[in-house]
């Protein structure tokens, strides 16, 4: 068995508290100034500041200047994947309010896992690529077949200029409230901002739930074969 030393350095970072409700934030692959995840994780700026620190020696996240300001993310997609991965070993906290089974409820549906669609969104899309046959699953990972190269290069992404991209490019993660695979790489991410540019999904402020548009309704419908009921 191969020993992935990610894991175990995030599984020591998550199970503080206040850390692992700042990483649950940048899963949802925006960038956060340390005031911004300081209020998620209802602690003081300082106290904020000393575990930020932590995970950015750890490699967990990282930093970066903008401007007169500061601004934290998750160090890659690998980190995400195993954020993602952890969430789905745990029992989920039951919503006790109206407002929360509603935040709940948008979560399951339609999400970000950091930079592609997870949820039961990301899910039914991956499903719909495999069923056509655009995608194999090899067992570890996802494969682009030949029709579905055609098939990507028909709906408007770019494939050469994907595959430029230095990352993985179709990769398996576990869904953590579907338990069922999703596809992420820089496929995944493509599906994800083909999606925001033609108006079929809708970023929730202060969550990483989606909202589907009634263009999305038809979009994933017509592209995607993917009938949705919101």
């Amino acid at each position: 068995m191969n020993f992935d030393p990610l894991v175990s350095e995030v599984a020591s970072i998550i199970s503080e508290h206040s850390r692992s409700t700042m990483l649950l934030t940048l899963l949802d692959g925006r960038k956060y100034t340390v005031s911004e995840l300081a209020i998620a994780s209802k602690i003081t700026p300082q106290t904020a500041s000393f575990h930020l620190s932590k995970m950015i020696d750890k490699g967990i996240i990282k930093s970066e200047k903008l401007g007169r300001h500061k601004y934290l993310s998750l160090a890659n997609s690998e980190v995400a994947r195993v954020l993602e991965s952890f969430l789905s070993l745990t029992e989920e906290r039951k919503p006790n309010s109206f407002r929360e089974v509603s935040r709940s409820r948008e979560i399951h549906f339609a999400r970000t896992c950091y930079d592609h669609l997870a949820g039961r969104l990301g899910v039914e899309v991956t499903h719909s690529l495999l069923d056509n046959k655009y995608i194999h699953d090899n067992g570890e990972n996802f494969e682009l077949t030949s029709q579905g190269e055609n098939y990507i290069n028909s709906i408007g992404i770019d494939l050469i200029q994907l595959r430029k991209k230095r990352r993985a490019f179709t990769c398996k993660c576990l869904d953590w409230s579907e338990r069922r695979f999703h596809l992420s790489g820089a496929l995944g991410n493509s599906i994800l901002l083909h999606s925001l540019e033609n108006n079929w999904i809708e970023r929730i402020p202060s969550t990483r739930a989606l909202k589907v548009t009634n263009s999305g309704i038809k979009g994933f419908r017509e592209v995607f074969g993917v009938t949705l009921k919101i």
